[in-house]
């Protein structure tokens, strides 16, 4: 474990700068948590006009304490945050946690002053949690601190988490303790100007008390950092987090159709989906998947039994099983043998096993170790209904007892009973997850498989192809000197080709007669497309004519395009035509690259043609992705079946169509100032089953190109 937050989390001393004896105040709440949790190390509370606070002695300046100290949490105006690092410093205490408010959360005064602050504490060589937050806390034996002002005291346990939000955090703590659910440390991150998630993270991983992670997040601060950390972490503990608020892409200033997809907080989901993070959307969620992964281990496979004491919530369950994208287990012919002879005639010994509302307490335990031990089944789902005067909490004791005795496999169980059997449960030591419907049991198992899939899945690879990077560069070097920081569809397409990227035929007209003899040389059928720095979307001014058989349809399809330009006053625009031969094939698909202002480049991969904005069948990956990546990403989307061919289609390559997305993810990792492109649409062949490229734009952040090309010479001359 880095010991670089020790000074913070395993504080031997404790200065409380602010301390009061008053209740009521934060000062006051701070110490009164750490005097009743029973802080194992040494407390100095801090007050210039106290003797004594909760029955400890009072300094008047934390100078004055006459032995080390290694955290100092400061409850004091803004104005005298600044001070009292100044005498932290002096006292060389390494540890700062900063209650105080009133910085960046207050606008831009308040973020200038905290810029201030964050640059003193790295001058100090301190580390910082907030400021702006509800404190820290540390459960484990030999340190017992609570050093917040939540209501609760913590309940010890393996979980950790991290909030940003300081009221929601004391929300959950309370909510945590309510459901039995154990705090390893809770950290509330504040403004998170020095220590925030991924600092945290990081010296989670190797805490022995700490098996599973939950992070409320307003923002990833460092997503490359969290990326990279998590990818570790999660393969041997478990991540869940809710992620709030909205990316900040700018999808209505986009152009192209990656970009105007790429809005909300689609940039974070795919981060921490990549990142093998369990993302929840509400604290109730948070709470179940917790408890399942806090009582469970990962299930070696998706094969669940259900047994119930009513048929009912069995379909119910069974219908949720499979809609979580788990299945039905088929039960050993042992197995079931084996419950016929104890179970009643009218019981079903299916999956799910309904053994009938009658059914006694020993059936719950016969009928649990049979299917704990089908090597078919890799977890179960006990359901209870309060039947034939039952106890609830009965059978619950022979459930956990099976549990404790065969640990190997997930035991979920659904009591489908009164509040007041969750009150009473919640007081107990549990070894399983109890929830109240199936569904909801049904979900939790899901992310427990998830993580199974997460752990097998393999690291992947960033292939690298051989590309005319040179061309790429001229192309786009050709444009900024033109002032264009959009390419036309011709200097697009020659950008994909330079990288590999499977185009169709094509060729440059700047006239009629050119677009002739290019289209004779290609073969008919043809596809015309206009070509112009002024013009981007092309099917707006009937700028692209399909289905062209013959010369002399060639030259009235020219003919008309000039006119309608004529009529919208843009014949000037007009700087040629795209020949192109025309790609039969009805299925059309999407590949892009949108760029957002803190993930960075994301790809995107789906469901192309006019309907794309409308059906939105799209996955998203944040930029660098691997062959792995690529090929969970493409299988992801609904109309992944008309790549696999119905009706008589040949199936797509599809491996030739990953390949393309990994191109593109090369030439943006080369050329990082191409904010957005698309190819749309990457037709299917009806012939070859190639995915190819008919049409593409490419935009590039001007600055950022002109600053990464200049002095750059190029056959043409430099920039």
């Amino acid at each position: 474990m880095s010991k670089e937050l020790d000074s913070i989390m395993r504080p031997e001393a404790i200065a409380v700068i602010g301390a009061s004896a008053r209740p009521g105040t934060i000062g006051n709440e701070i110490m009164s948590k750490l005097v009743e949790y029973g802080f194992a190390g040494k407390l100095y509370p801090i007050n210039p006009k106290a003797e004594e606070i909760l029955g400890v002695k009072v300094y008047k300046n934390v100078i004055d304490i006459p032995e080390k100290v290694d955290l100092a949490v400061i409850a004091v105006g803004r104005d005298l945050v600044f001070p009292v690092i100044d005498q932290c410093a002096e006292k060389d205490i390494k540890g700062i946690v900063v209650i105080s408010a009133g910085f960046k959360e207050t606008g831009h005064e308040g973020a200038e002053i905290e810029k201030e602050l964050l640059k003193k504490i790295k001058q100090y060589g301190m580390r910082m949690v907030g400021p702006n937050c509800l404190g820290v806390i540390n459960t484990a034996d030999g340190i017992k601190m609570d050093a917040s002002f939540a209501d609760a005291l913590p309940l010890a346990g393996k979980t950790a988490f991290t909030s940003q939000s300081g009221a929601l955090g004391a929300a959950i703590l309370n909510i945590s303790k309510d459901l039995n659910l154990g705090v390893s440390q809770f950290v509330s991150i504040g403004n998170a100007a020095d220590i925030s998630a991924e600092a945290l993270i990081d010296y989670w991983k190797d805490d022995p008390n700490t098996k599973q992670m939950l992070l409320y997040l307003e923002s990833i601060a460092e997503p490359e950092v969290f990326s990279r950390l998590a990818k570790e972490i999660t393969k041997e503990k478990p991540i869940i987090a809710i992620k709030a608020g909205k990316s900040a892409a700018g999808a209505s200033a986009a152009s192209s159709h990656t970009g105007s997809l790429a809005g909300a907080d689609l940039a974070a989901d795919a981060l921490l989906k990549q990142s093998g993070v369990i993302r929840v959307h509400s604290v109730p969620e948070m709470f179940e998947v917790a408890q399942a992964f806090a009582n469970c281990p990962v299930p070696k496979g998706k094969r669940v039994a259900i047994m119930t004491n009513a048929g009912g919530p069995g379909i119910m369950a069974t219908d949720a099983i499979c809609e979580n994208g788990l299945e039905i287990s088929q039960l050993a012919d042992s197995t079931r043998d084996y419950m016929r002879s104890y179970l009643a005639a009218a019981a079903s010994v299916k999956n799910p096993v309904d053994m009938i509302a009658s059914a006694p307490l020993d059936h719950y335990e016969k009928t649990l170790k049979a299917l704990i031990n089908d090597e078919n089944v890799d977890a179960v789902m006990v359901i209870y209904l309060p039947l034939m005067n039952l106890d609830p909490m009965d059978v619950s004791n022979v459930v956990m007892k099976i549990k404790e005795e065969n640990p190997e496999k997930p035991i979920i169980a659904v009591m489908m009973a009164k509040n007041d059997f969750f009150s009473e449960i919640n007081k107990k030591k549990t070894n399983i997850p109890f929830y109240q419907y199936p569904e909801t049991a049904a979900h939790s198992m899901a992310k427990l498989y998830a993580q199974r899939e997460w752990i097998d899945k393999p690291a992947g690879k960033e292939p690298s192809y051989n590309v005319d990077k040179q061309k790429v560069q001229e192309i786009i070097v050709n444009a900024l000197r033109e002032n264009r920081n959009q390419l036309t569809t011709l200097e697009s397409i020659d950008v994909l080709e330079a990288y590999g990227v499977r185009t169709c035929k094509y060729a440059f007209a700047a006239n009629v007669d050119e677009a002739a003899a290019e289209a004779n040389k290609i073969g008919y059928p043809v596809v015309m497309k206009i070509t112009s720095t002024k013009i981007s979307h092309k099917t707006e001014i009937g700028g692209v004519i399909v289905g062209i058989n013959s010369e002399e349809q060639l030259r009235q399809e020219y003919a008309g395009l000039l006119e309608r330009l004529k009529e919208k006053g843009m014949q000037e625009a007009l700087d040629g035509v795209i020949i192109q031969e025309m790609v039969k094939g009805a299925r059309e698909m999407v590949c892009g690259v949108a760029t957002d202002p803190q993930y960075g480049h994301l790809m995107m991969f789906g469901l192309g043609g006019i309907f794309v904005e409308t059906l939105k069948d799209v996955a998203f990956r944040v930029n660098p992705v691997t062959d792995v990546d690529v090929k969970e990403m493409v299988r992801s989307i609904k109309s992944y079946k008309l790549l696999e061919g119905a009706r008589g289609e040949i199936p797509a390559r599809v491996e030739q169509v990953e390949e393309t997305m990994l191109r593109l993810s090369q030439l943006v990792k080369d050329f990082s100032f191409i904010k957005e492109l698309d190819i749309n649409p990457l037709k299917i062949s009806d012939k070859t089953g190639e995915g190819i490229a008919v049409d593409g734009r490419i935009e590039v952040d001007y600055d950022k190109a002109k600053q990464a090309l200049e002095g750059l010479t190029v056959s043409s001359g430099s920039l």
